[in-house]
């Protein structure tokens, strides 16, 4: 029985290894492209794009030559992609920070308080969640029209802060706080807001590293919102570019999709902690 048991474990552990390796193997190809010289990545991806051809593409995970020359050109010979690289980073942390923000606060209100009409209210401002993207754009639009924030970061950013997606996370973690907690800070003459920042914020702190993390994925890859509002090339993102990988910039691209990966792997290492123990968390809350 033991034997049994051991052999299913290590055939579950080979299964297990082998679903990683082709999960990353997109990964592990680019980050290998990347050190390749634009002649070899022309030579291996010389038949994409063409419609009628016998050639397959050549899939190296040993480059022939090394070469840095493409994050040269990335990060210091060229530098509009830095440019759009920060643009990226201008665009997503105001983001970040005002939906945090509105959300903790929201969602304490939705979970702690007692007023008239918030279950109604709440379920309200949920249905803007079950709305995907698509559906506001028009709405989205004709309003930023309105206000004179088209063709400025504006136009992404403040729909961005107000999002509904943080407000339902954050809400499952305020209704778990035991209400003894805030009764006896009551009891001690403390208001809510006093409540909100000593007792409530540090309570949900896994549930704010989940949705940083959340929130970062999604908007740090966004294509169809610069597209759209932002129609100056010197406003958009470097998703814009990654989403018009060129032929003769292949080399480029690879370099660019490495160094634009990079904030995403490095923030979810440094909260990786609090992210999978908010995720856990907010399965069992409600």
């Amino acid at each position: 029985m033991m034997k049994k048991l051991i052999s299913i474990t290590m055939l579950r552990s080979v299964l297990l290894l082998m679903l990683a390796v082709v999960m990353l193997m997109p990964v592990i190809l680019m980050v290998d492209n990347s050190f390749m010289t634009e002649k070899e990545i022309q030579a291996n991806y010389s038949m994409l794009g063409k419609t009628s051809t016998n050639e397959i593409v050549n899939m190296k995970l040993i480059p022939d030559w090394v070469s840095f020359d493409q994050y040269y050109k990335v990060l210091i010979s060229t530098s509009a992609f830095l440019f759009m690289f920060w643009n990226s980073v201008l665009l997503v942390l105001p983001i970040i920070a005002g939906q945090v923000l509105v959300a903790t606060l929201a969602a304490f209100a939705f979970g702690k308080l007692q007023f008239p009409g918030r279950e109604s209210l709440f379920f309200l401002y949920l249905i803007t969640m079950l709305m995907p993207f698509q559906v506001t754009l028009v709405s989205n639009y004709i309003m930023a029209d309105q206000l004179g924030l088209l063709n400025t970061h504006s136009s992404i950013i403040l729909p961005g802060v107000f999002g509904a997606f943080g407000v339902f996370l954050l809400r499952q973690f305020m209704m778990h706080i035991h209400s003894a907690y805030l009764e006896a800070a009551k009891m001690d003459g403390a208001g809510y807001l006093r409540i909100f920042f000593t007792i409530a914020l540090p309570m949900v702190k896994p549930g704010v590293a989940a949705l940083v993390v959340l929130l970062f994925a999604d908007y740090w890859n966004m294509v169809e919102q610069p597209l759209i509002f932002l129609q100056d090339a010197n406003l958009q993102p470097l998703s814009i570019f990654l989403s018009r990988i060129q032929e003769e910039l292949l080399g480029v691209s690879f370099a660019a999709s490495v160094v634009y990966m990079m904030p995403m792997v490095l923030l979810f290492l440094f909260a990786e902690r609090y992210f999978i123990e908010g995720i856990q968390l907010s399965g069992v809350k409600g």
